[in-house]
């Protein structure tokens, strides 16, 4: 259904860009799927002189899934998505194991020109999230807050807004309960190569800190994508991205500090294999 979307998806565009598959680690993901709605998947990562890695199962039925991960902490994670409990919404309840107190229930409510979602914790303090929408595919208000019921206290509560073009795609967003401020920017400069710019700027009042960071993506073939940014603290980065076969993607990335050019450069590498 189209709409406005939730309140966690407004910026999301820039985001992707700016921030999605930069790494300086080196992980190899192996995933694969059957016709009856089962995916299986394992990821593998080293970082420095440490590794971890999950193993994950996925099945998909008729209107819902269930998602269950076992990773190296010892650490169970379970999710279960049922759509259309009642018209247009979408439940999510989730646990972590041995963590009992990390359950969580969600409900969203997705409209034409509207969404409401509320997050309570099953636990004996838990925590009431609740988010709201409305507004066209084109032009949003949204606003979020955390409700601690322990100490009757406000976690957060955040506002914004969204404004999409065929070109463009503009939001901002005041978080930290009035603390800080995000300004993004995203621009479709070549419809054929899909080549876009970005600009965020973010503030945060109380220490009067300001990060403005610029970037770009652009496909140099069907298979090939390249990204790049740079922010005002000097952190460069950049990566290429090439589909080896269709879902199997490799990606090749690093980073280094302009203003600090005795530093050693990160690099990472990631291999993701779906058979």
């Amino acid at each position: 259904m189209t709409g406005p979307g939730l309140f966690s998806d407004f910026g999301n565009k820039a985001k992707e860009i700016l921030f999605k598959d930069y790494s300086d680690y080196q992980k190899l993901i192996i995933s694969s799927q059957s016709d009856t709605g089962l995916a299986i998947g394992s990821t593998l990562a080293k970082k420095g002189g440490l590794s971890s890695g999950d193993v994950a199962a996925k099945f998909t039925f008729r209107n819902g899934a269930i998602d269950v991960k076992f990773d190296t902490e010892s650490t169970i994670w379970t999710t279960l998505v049922v759509t259309n409990i009642f018209p247009s919404s979408r439940t999510i309840a989730s646990c972590k194991f041995p963590d009992y107190n990390s359950g969580k229930i969600e409900v969203q409510y997705l409209h034409n020109h509207a969404s409401l979602s509320t997050a309570v914790g099953l636990n004996k303090s838990p925590a009431i999230d609740v988010s709201a929408t409305i507004g066209t595919p084109s032009v949003a208000f949204g606003t979020e807050a955390s409700y601690m019921v322990s100490s009757g206290n406000f976690a957060k509560y955040n506002a914004g807004f969204s404004l999409k073009t065929p070109d463009a795609v503009v939001s901002a967003i005041l978080l930290d309960k009035g603390d800080a401020v995000r300004v993004s920017y995203l621009r479709h400069l070549d419809q054929l190569n899909k080549g876009t710019a970005v600009g965020e700027i973010s503030r945060k009042f109380s220490t009067n800190e300001n990060t403005l960071t610029v970037g770009c993506s652009y496909e140099v073939d069907p298979h090939t994508t390249v990204k790049a940014k740079l922010n005002n603290h000097g952190h460069l980065a950049a990566l290429a991205q090439h589909e080896l076969k269709p879902k199997s993607l490799l990606t090749i990335s690093g980073s280094f500090d302009t203003l600090a050019m005795e530093k050693t450069p990160r690099f990472g590498l990631t291999l993701s294999l779906k058979p």
